[in-house]
């Protein structure tokens, strides 16, 4: 009577094939760098740069009101272009079921001061109890 000895560790591959992954990841890095700036929520414009800005954390969160002024006086609330005058009345319809009402104005650093006035005269007319101009630091 013979034993079968059998060789098959010495047939296993121990190596581990990464292309699949990387394969996957490439698709996840396309992905992301499409989509990235389309989540983008607000209007850029180019900002007013100060040597001793405030920080305002609250400007960054998902239920902030945002009031944007471009270099050519176009207005956002939030991304909805509006005019001067829709916007005392669509801030109060936004405000009237918060308890904070505070609001932000982004201005382009080459927007006309008498458009940014206007916007801040309007915000103030809505009932805003907080206004917060955004800047940026100075390099």
């Amino acid at each position: 009577m013979a034993i079968n000895v059998r060789d098959e560790g010495k047939k296993v591959n121990s190596n581990i094939n990464v292309t699949p992954m990387v394969d996957v990841m490439l698709v996840l890095l396309i992905i992301f760098m499409v989509i990235t700036p389309m989540l983008q929520r607000t209007i850029t414009v180019e900002l007013a740069k100060t040597t001793n800005p405030l920080p305002m954390p609250d400007a960054d969160h998902e239920d902030a009101l945002l009031v944007a002024v471009q270099k050519d006086g176009t207005i956002f609330l939030d991304t909805s272009k509006i005019s001067s005058e829709e916007l005392t009345n669509k801030l109060k319809d936004r405000l009237a079921n918060r308890a904070d009402k505070k609001v932000f104005v982004k201005a382009d650093a080459r927007a006309h001061y008498k458009a940014v006035v206007d916007v801040v005269d309007n915000v103030r007319s809505a009932g805003v109890s907080d206004l917060g101009l955004l800047t940026e630091q100075k390099r």
